[in-house]
């Protein structure tokens, strides 16, 4: 397969429109050529949108950085997946769609130049939703891994509708206060791996999602493995939701550290969204000062909707195709510390209960000075410090073998729960 290298003295004296055409021509060269290897040299180069291609291996070199521009008409428009939902977005900074044997390496630094992005975001003065940093979709066979991601506009890694994705030993690193700037969304994908890797963001780390009930093409993520990931700073370590409307399956979370994440390991969704997650297995996980370590909760009320009765309302409702389910959830070993609110929130539908849920052989220590925060963004949520376990609405799911430290009850509420198991040394 051929190779170009392209050195930062050929984009010297280059606008970013004039290098994005020299880097877009590279690509189409080798894409004419059945695939092969672009190299980028040590250097700052000024560019915008690419549009990559199959058979690509994109290595971009230690010292190496993609600054991004702020030209929104750099980005062109293109239908994709927003917020769950299909609609007309910018395109990503980097993009591939129905691609194959996509391999991004090396390195280097791909700059989002984001503050341009989040202000006009906050100042609501753009037209359509801002670009990803990097979003392939409808591909399969993907590998990213060494590279640094920095100042993403949005989300940063987004891969929607693949199969056979590999991230690995990546940087993902956002400022706290920058806006809906997750590290890596898999989004109704196959087959995902995530291993050794760094964030520290603005949102989630690492959200998995598969659509909402607005998106007619009802996609599940499935068959995902998250391990050996350091995560510090973040709404959420590992979140599933809320978008899950095509179904969340078999899905494995280990040996990974949290440290001030809002929340650990987040399940979230609502009725409206029906679908399912299911099959999850978390196993030795630390986390130290996260406002809570376990969320699963069934009223999230973030986004379209969310507000409605329906949406919030205790009373139990009938069941029906807008229900959503969470069943087959395991924690084991999970050891947290400083905890600023309470040790577990667990709040099931009273017509669609939480079922299997075990958590297992851990310890929940609670920050003694911790001031009263709410664990989770739903209506009417208590403000909690130094606070055991709420759970309501369950069926058949045990808390055994489970440690509670600084707590000032065990159970802060334990309402409606259908052959609970817990341990009488539960403290």
């Amino acid at each position: 397969m051929s190779t170009i290298t392209i050195y930062p003295q050929d984009v010297q004296n280059l606008d970013s429109s004039a290098t994005t055409e020299k880097f877009q021509a590279a690509i189409d060269t080798l894409a004419a050529h059945g695939g092969g290897q672009l190299i980028v040299q040590a250097g700052d180069y000024q560019i915008a949108s690419l549009k990559l291609c199959s058979h690509l291996t994109f290595t971009i070199e230690a010292g190496a950085t993609l600054h991004f521009s702020n030209q929104i008409d750099q980005y062109p428009l293109i239908n994709s997946r927003w917020e769950g939902v299909s609609r007309t977005i910018h395109r990503a900074c980097l993009y591939g769609d129905h691609l194959e044997y996509v391999h991004l390496t090396g390195a280097g630094t791909i700059d989002g130049n984001g503050h341009y992005w989040w202000q006009i975001f906050r100042d609501q003065t753009l037209d359509y939703p801002r670009p990803y940093l990097c979003s392939i979709e409808h591909s399969q066979h993907i590998k990213i891994d060494a590279l640094t991601f920095i100042n993403s506009p949005a989300w940063t890694l987004h891969p929607f509708d693949c199969n056979d994705v590999s991230i690995k030993s990546i940087s993902i690193i956002n400022p706290k206060d920058s806006p809906n700037t997750d590290g890596i969304d898999p989004e109704s994908c196959q087959n995902i791996r995530i291993s050794d890797c760094f964030f520290d963001v603005g949102d989630d780390c690492i959200a998995i999602k598969a659509g909402t009930e607005e998106d007619p093409h009802k996609i599940s993520c499935k068959n995902v493995t998250i391990s050996g990931c350091n995560m510090i700073h973040g709404h959420g370590g590992v979140v599933l939701g809320s978008e899950m409307s095509g179904n969340i399956e078999n899905v494995v979370i280990n040996n990974c550290t949290f440290a001030d994440t809002d929340r650990g390991i987040r399940f979230k969704t609502r009725r409206g969204r029906g679908g399912k997650i299911a099959q999850i297995s978390i196993t030795n996980i630390t986390m130290d000062s996260v406002l809570c370590p376990i969320v699963i909760t069934s009223y999230y009320y973030c986004g379209p909707k969310g507000t409605e009765e329906y949406v919030w309302t205790k009373a139990k409702l009938p069941l029906d195709q807008r229900t959503p389910r969470i069943e087959n959830i395991l924690f084991d070993n999970i050891i947290a510390v400083n905890i600023r609110s309470c040790a577990a929130f667990i709040y099931g539908l009273p017509e669609a209960p939480i079922e299997q849920l075990t958590i297992k052989n851990s310890i929940l220590s609670l920050n003694p000075d911790s001031k009263p925060s709410e664990p989770e963004m739903i209506a009417d949520a208590p403000k909690l410090s130094q606070a055991g376990i709420f759970i309501e609405n369950t069926q058949n799911c045990s808390l055994t073998s489970t440690k509670l430290i600084n707590n000032k009850q065990a159970f802060i509420q334990n309402k409606n729960n259908q052959q609970l198991q817990v341990d009488p040394t539960l403290n």
